[in-house]
């Protein structure tokens, strides 16, 4: 087993370049920010970034959990990746957490400035300390089925992979933007109103349904469970109706709250005739 280590300080765009850096290394898995990553799918860990404080996420971070630590090694030897790739803001934190978790010495350190130029570097850090804009490598739908309460986006890049020594095939790898709870922003909470009114709102994109009825909001620790009651007009088709109000609403409620939404259920209870004509 082969262990790679990117370095550079917090905020200059390491989890950014870590897809990049992993293809160019060959490395199977990313360990960034207490997370393992393999492809596209997180295999274990909870991200610092959902941390609410910042002696928190360093912690994640470092595997200081004995239980999370022995569970990311026994993962590890589990599927026995040939190389690896560890992120961190120094030499020690990488090699901390490489001998946390069991693993062979590092081979190799890559610096940031070795795989980002200083005005993306720059970019990177003004993401971070004006908009606290932090990255996970890893694709949105498994952020927000883990960490469903944290703000998220997609961000897709562009990895090239050779193919003999002529042609160069270019693949599309998604990872995520996130907003962890211990930015200077402060923490922020979602009322159940806030979102009630998303959904409210969201009916009215759909013409075939009169109003929204009764809305129940349920959170859980994956996700929310909506619960909606609304009055249909008759002429329309139940179901196909019912199919696009369940996709409007999920994505208007995780797109403008990064909540995840588990499963929206509809009862339909009152079908009623449209008006026509004018009114006097």
């Amino acid at each position: 087993m082969q262990i790679f280590a990117l370095i550079g300080p917090s905020g200059t765009g390491k989890s950014h370049r870590a897809i990049m850096v992993a293809h160019q290394t060959q490395s199977d898995v990313i360990i960034d920010d207490g997370l393992l990553i393999k492809g596209n799918q997180i295999l274990i860990g909870t991200t610092a970034k959902k941390q609410s404080t910042r002696i928190g996420a360093i912690k994640t971070a470092l595997f200081n959990d004995p239980t999370m630590a022995k569970l990311a090694a026994d993962t590890i030897i589990k599927y026995n990746p040939e190389r690896i790739l560890i992120l961190g803001t120094s030499v020690g934190m990488v090699q901390r957490i490489a001998n946390t978790l069991n693993l062979p010495e590092i081979s190799k350190y890559i610096k940031i400035e070795e795989v980002a130029s200083p005005a993306e570097i720059n970019k990177a850090r003004l993401n971070r300390t004006k908009y606290s804009r932090h990255v996970i490598p890893a694709p949105t739908i498994e952020v927000l089925r883990g960490f469903p309460g944290i703000l998220i986006e997609p961000l897709r890049i562009l990895i090239g992979k050779e193919k003999g020594k002529k042609r160069q095939v270019k693949s599309w790898h998604e990872q995520s933007v996130v907003r962890p709870t211990f930015t200077c922003y402060g923490n922020m909470t979602i009322s159940e109103h806030a979102i009630s009114s998303i959904i409210e709102i969201s009916t009215r994109e759909i013409s075939a349904i009169k109003n929204p009825g009764k809305i129940v909001i349920n959170q859980t620790e994956n996700g929310l469970i909506v619960e909606i009651a609304p009055a249909f007009y008759f002429g329309n088709s139940l179901s196909e109706v019912s199919a696009k109000l369940q996709t409007i609403i999920k994505d208007n409620v995780e797109y403008m709250t990064g909540l995840s939404v588990k499963s929206i259920n509809i009862s339909i209870k009152n079908v009623q005739m449209k008006r026509t004509g004018f009114r006097r």
